[in-house]
Formats: structure tokens, C-alpha cells, sequence
């Protein structure tokens, strides 16, 4: 699947300052009927405290990204714990939400859950109906990535793990970070740099490419995910 089209230079189509009649395209030329809508897939990006989920959904969004960002109180920090992650001031305490038109007739829906599992609730109302999910590790605090992938395991719902190299810390590889949370052979794991637009898409296509091959498989099976 290819995100870098002419779709994806940052622009919806809000954005042109111009309706659908000054397009000088009939309705043969976007891909669909008049009036249908088109297909949306909607993917989760979860992960840990500061794993940098807001980032990635920052980075690849086409459209200025929706942010539920908090400054950090005291109890909170002494609750969540800052260790790695010192710099951070701020928190997501509802959901990250971005857009990428990939053509005219399908648009990605991205979700970026709260790190804590304090508000590990929001998982569920955000999780109905997804494709699947990004599962985003900072080595420096590798644990906090255990509560997403189990759950995302127990709702068998595909998910990709992005390894999100972050300035100064130890790089470890792919397989290494596999071992380490127990990961399913199948579970695509990539290394990625979160501020990155063009890294943020080469971990959505692997997800997306993943969760499509799960569906073939259960297809030809004749069995649910």
C-alpha cells in the first residue's frame, strides 16, 4: 500500500479553499459514485508513557493533528514516573487523532491512546472497529509496552510493534526487542524514528500489510479474526 501519493503532501481537501464544484472533476475522475462516502480505516497508536504517540500521529497526519495534551502535575509524575523520559512535560489524557488520504476513495483514521494505564478504559471505546494497531516501544522503558501488546492479543486484533529509536539511548535490533516481549513470529517489528513523516508510513504499511495477510489467511481458513 503506498501512502506518498499526491494525497498525502498535508493538504485535505478542506484545505484547497476551493468546494467540490471548482475542482473541474466530474464525479467519474475521484473513484467513486456521487454522494458515496469513502472507505475509512481506522488504526490505533498505542504504547507507553512518552513512547512518542503523539509524535508519529503528528508527523503523518495530512491535517493539524487533534491533541488532549496536559501539563504533568506533580502526583502525576510521581505516578507515572519519569525515568527515560525526564524532559517530558506534558501528557495525553484522552486521544490523538490525525488523517492521511491515501486516493479519493479510502482515508486512514489515526487514534493515538493515552500512555498510562490509568486510562487504559479508553482503549476499549477507541479499539471498535480498527483495523489494527501500532504498538510504539521506547527500549528505555520496554515494560510499558506488556499492557497494549496483551491486550491487543487478547482482542486478536493485528498490531505492529515500531521500536522508536530515540536520541542517546542503546539501539537494540528487530529480533532482539521480538525476544524480549514474547512476540509472535508473524508480529511485524520495525525500527523508527517518530518525528519522521516517511518512517511514521513505513510503520503504518507494515501494519496495514499485516493485517491484511491475517485476513487472507482467516478467509481462506473460513474463520474470524
Amino acid at each position: 500500500m503506498d501512502f506518498g501519493g499526491s494525497e498525502s503532501t498535508g493538504r485535505g481537501p478542506e484545505s484547497t479553499g476551493r468546494g467540490p464544484e471548482s475542482t473541474g472533476r466530474g464525479p467519474e475522475s475521484t473513484g467513486r459514485g456521487p454522494g458515496e462516502a469513502p472507505v475509512t480505516i481506522k488504526i490505533l497508536v498505542a504504547g507507553g508513557f512518552g513512547a512518542g504517540k503523539t509524535t508519529l500521529v503528528g508527523a503523518v497526519t495530512e491535517i493539524r493533528a487533534l491533541r488532549t495534551e496536559e501539563p504533568l502535575s506533580g502526583p502525576s509524575a510521581s505516578a507515572d514516573g519519569l525515568a527515560g523520559v525526564e524532559p517530558k512535560t506534558t501528557t495525553t489524557v484522552a486521544m490523538d487523532f490525525g488523517r492521511i488520504t491515501v486516493r479519493d476513495n479510502l482515508v486512514i483514521h489515526l487514534f493515538g491512546t493515552p500512555g498510562q494505564e490509568r486510562f487504559s478504559f479508553m482503549r476499549d471505546e477507541l479499539a471498535s472497529g480498527a483495523l489494527g494497531a501500532v504498538v510504539l516501544a521506547d527500549t528505555r522503558r520496554l515494560a510499558d509496552c506488556f499492557p497494549p501488546v496483551d491486550y491487543f492479543e487478547r482482542r486478536r486484533l493485528p498490531f505492529a510493534v515500531a521500536v522508536n529509536c530515540f536520541d542517546g539511548a542503546r539501539h537494540y535490533r528487530p529480533e532482539d526487542v521480538r525476544s524480549a516481549l514474547g512476540l509472535d513470529p508473524e508480529v511485524p517489528v520495525v525500527l523508527c524514528d517518530a518525528r519522521q513523516r516517511s518512517s511514521a508510513r513505513d510503520v503504518l504499511v507494515a501494519l496495514v500489510e499485516h493485517a491484511l495477510r491475517r485476513l487472507q489467511r482467516a478467509q481462506a481458513a473460513g474463520t474470524n479474526l
